[in-house]
């Protein structure tokens, strides 16, 4: 092998390691260095700095990757914050009139250079990441926006990368992040965990955003594919960061539960063609049973911290019936329609209705839930959901009414943006005959 060869291998091997070490580890490079300099744009150009300075570092012949690639990467870029600091109040002192007394001056640089010290010397990650996360998913930017920005700083993931997830251009989720960050400076946000009295409005702005990534993932919105299983594995690690760091929070714990739960099924929801296989058609023996045990360990802990009507966990209450039962048939659904009620008086929504209605043809009937689906027509949020009519197809399915029921099904595939739930739904018509 020729010198060069050997060299591209080097380079190769050293960037394949740092992409590995930027995923893992940036969220923490780019939160401790926002303490430093209390923006976030800012923040995430010096970790970029730093990652670029590690790739051609560590491709030189006889360097290789050190034995701490994090803390390499964390050093590195926080020397990177103190010297544009210094460079900053350097440049503030040419400003100054030469004469000024030497007092003077450094009352004028002294104050946020050394608190930008203190916190550089500072080692609090846990409170630094938790700070990043409130920052980026903070109520002025719009749900897209948190989204793709949480993706990227706290995920680590690539502009590509959250295009591809969210089948959006690249140039879209570009602008989408640059503007965020604009939006998070103009309007001065601070880098901080909110105070008692505005957190749990601001937690529950970040719940969303998590889970909005990982219903992403586990019902693409549009596409080829069903699932992405990549965004789940992504909402996951994030929602279990936010629990590590948020231990007492019941809602949180909430959350983490009904996704462990939900991502339980992901190999069972689709056979070998890629296709939709519906919960009561699951293999069950291909639930995965470490998931399950999290997910319902999550829920008692959420429970016991008093969050059991929480919105999250009467979800994850939902799921953990279902993850129960070792048969279809053993499924209690009374008690599911009893948590359905629950969450209809925490979170009443058009969805959680159709999801009710469901519910409750399992347990009594669709001659029982057909008035419930057909309460729902007029509201205006579900005038384009597609699962709206292919419930009410079903439900006229089991009461003999077939050709209402195919009519149901083809305006279901109509509205259908994902490929294969299209094709699920055109399938379910031609089965009506």
């Amino acid at each position: 092998m020729s010198g060069r060869s050997k060299q591209r291998d080097a380079d190769d091997a050293a960037r394949r390691a740092i992409d590995a070490v930027w995923r893992i580890e940036s969220a923490k490079v780019i939160a401790s260095v926002a303490r430093v300099v209390r923006d976030v744009a800012l923040a995430e150009e010096l970790a970029q700095d730093a990652f670029v300075a590690a790739l051609e570092h560590w491709s030189k012949p006889g360097v290789g990757v050190p034995t701490k690639p994090g803390a390499w990467l964390m050093t590195t870029a926080k020397n990177k914050a103190l010297d544009r600091l210094r460079q900053h109040a350097l440049h503030a002192r040419k400003h100054e009139e030469y004469g000024r007394d030497l007092d003077a001056q450094e009352a004028y640089v002294t104050p946020d250079f050394v608190d930008a010290l203190d916190a550089a010397r500072e080692d609090d990650i846990g409170d630094d990441l938790l700070r990043l996360i409130f920052t980026a998913c903070h109520p002025v930017l719009s749900v897209d926006a948190r989204a793709a920005l949480t993706l990227r700083l706290i995920g680590g993931l690539t502009t590509d990368e959250i295009a591809r997830a969210f089948l959006a251009p690249e140039p879209t989720i570009a602008q989408r992040i640059v503007r965020a960050k604009r939006t998070l400076s103009a309007a001065r946000v601070p880098f901080e965990v909110p105070k008692a009295d505005a957190r749990t409005e601001r937690l529950g702005s970040v719940l969303e955003v998590i889970y909005l990534i990982f219903n992403e993932g586990y019902s693409a919105t549009a596409g080829d594919d069903w699932m992405r299983p990549a965004l789940c594995e992504d909402a996951l690690r994030l929602g279990r960061i936010l629990a590590e760091l948020t231990p007492d929070e019941s809602e949180v714990h909430g959350l983490v539960a009904l996704m462990e739960i939900q991502a339980s099924r992901m190999k069972a929801r689709v056979d070998r063609e890629g296709r939709p296989v519906l919960l009561p058609d699951q293999d069950r023996s291909r639930w995965d049973p470490l998931l399950i045990r999290r997910g319902l360990a999550a829920l008692k802990r959420s429970e016991a911290l008093g969050g059991a009507r929480g919105t999250y966990a009467l979800q994850a209450a939902l799921a953990a019936c279902h993850a129960r039962a070792a048969r279809a048939a053993d499924t209690d659904w009374p008690m599911i329609v009893a948590l359905y009620d629950a969450l209809m008086q925490t979170a009443p929504t058009p969805v959680v209705e159709l999801n009710r209605a469901v519910a409750v043809s399992m347990a009594y009937g669709a001659e029982a839930a057909l008035p419930i689906v057909d309460a729902l027509a007029d509201a205006a949020s579900l005038r384009n959901y597609h699962w709206l009519p292919s419930v009410r197809a079903d439900l006229l399915a089991k009461l003999g009414r077939k050709d209402e029921a195919r009519a149901e099904f083809e305006r279901a595939a109509s509205l259908a943006k994902n490929a294969r739930e299209r094709e699920f739904l055109v399938r379910r018509a031609g089965e009506m005959g």
